[in-house]
């Protein structure tokens, strides 16, 4: 062995010669805390930079039953790194698993993320985070934590992934699980903002079809805006309504679409009776079919189409829960009824 080999083998290597950069990592941490400082509850005793997070059930529950509930972006990722737009993904990871846990009657209370790339750029990622805690502040749930993986190799340049887990709270004897829907109650639809997170490999499939131009416009907003627009945050509004309705069953509105969705929430013997005609069709979705030449049945099961949750309620309620809902700045729609189901009929029929 000569000089050369015996300096060269007694070179340190560091974490960083790896591609892990620590320091980036402790930066970001300091740039979060502001954001995740304003999600904050009472409730939350320890939050970002421990080794776990604590949070007390409120006390106002006398019977408190925790629903938790995780879910991530998809692969409206892929246009968020094509469009180099990432504040508003963040929203999208909070909506995803908070409105779901909704559907049970939960009040959220804590969220945690995680953020894995590999190769750490500070400045996207606290732009994520920063939607993260958005999402967060505008759903009354706290941020207490998550993690940032950096695993080099593990993803390519300039792309992360992203997941999201929610921790909410219900009273036991107000779980909404839809054991009373009954024929003739009601379908309220509360309106999306747009296809929120679900449907966008084959939307990415149509725009690359398309070639089609992120400036073009519909309604006078480009299409860019319009495919990026973060999911609906139905938290506030709805725990609002469930103060003074009884809500019978909630569906939250994700992949698979309409049809698949109402489903879930129904015994067997009914289903759900759904006037396409009871609400417009958003013009995205419009372009969508039209350029996709997708059916009306795969439309339906695919994407929203302009709802983004139902709501289940009796018909001697409709009025006073629409009214409650337009309050708090709700777009609503009659969208439908529940009857009995006929035999092998599917349990959503969109007419």
């Amino acid at each position: 062995m000569n000089k050369d080999d015996t300096k060269k083998d007694s070179q340190s290597i560091t974490y960083r010669d790896a591609g892990v950069d620590i320091q980036a990592g402790d930066e970001l941490v300091e740039r979060i805390k502001p954001f995740a400082k304003k999600t904050l509850r009472a409730e939350v005793l320890e939050g970002i930079g421990g080794f776990g997070s604590l949070f007390e059930v409120p006390k106002k529950y006398k019977e408190p039953i925790l629903v938790s509930g995780t879910d991530g972006v998809g692969t409206k990722l892929k246009l968020a790194f094509e469009l180099n737009k990432h504040d508003t993904v963040g929203i999208d990871l909070v909506a995803m698993s908070v409105n779901d846990i909704l559907v049970q009657g939960a009040e959220p209370l804590f969220f945690l993320d995680y953020f894995a790339c590999g190769k750490l750029d500070v400045e996207t990622a606290s732009q994520v985070i920063k939607g993260i805690a958005e999402g967060c502040e505008k759903s009354g749930c706290a941020l207490v934590g998550g993690e940032t993986a950096e695993m080099p190799g593990m993803y390519p340049e300039g792309e992360y992934d992203l997941a999201g887990f929610a921790v909410g709270v219900v009273e036991k004897s107000e779980i909404i699980n839809g054991k009373t829907i009954r024929e003739g109650d009601a379908v309220l639809g509360l309106a999306s903002s747009g296809a929120h997170s679900n449907g966008y490999s084959l939307i990415r499939k149509i725009i690359n079809k398309e070639n089609a131009d992120f400036s073009s416009t519909f309604d006078g907003k480009t299409l860019k805006d319009i495919v990026m627009e973060p999911t609906k945050l139905y938290v506030k509004s709805i725990l609002k309504l469930k103060e003074t309705i009884k809500i019978k069953g909630m569906a939250h509105i994700t992949g698979g679409g309409i049809t698949e969705n109402i489903p879930r929430i129904l015994a067997e013997d009914l289903t759900a009776e759904i006037q396409s005609s009871s609400w417009p069709l958003p013009k995205l979705f419009q372009w969508l079919q039209d350029k996709g030449n997708i059916s009306s049945a795969e439309l339906y099961r695919t994407f929203n189409c302009g709802i983004g949750m139902a709501i289940i309620i009796d018909q001697n309620d409709i009025t006073r829960a629409k009214q409650i809902l337009q309050d708090s700045n709700e777009t609503v729609y009659e969208i439908g009824v529940i009857r009995k189901r006929n035999a092998n009929e599917h349990p959503t029929m969109v007419i």
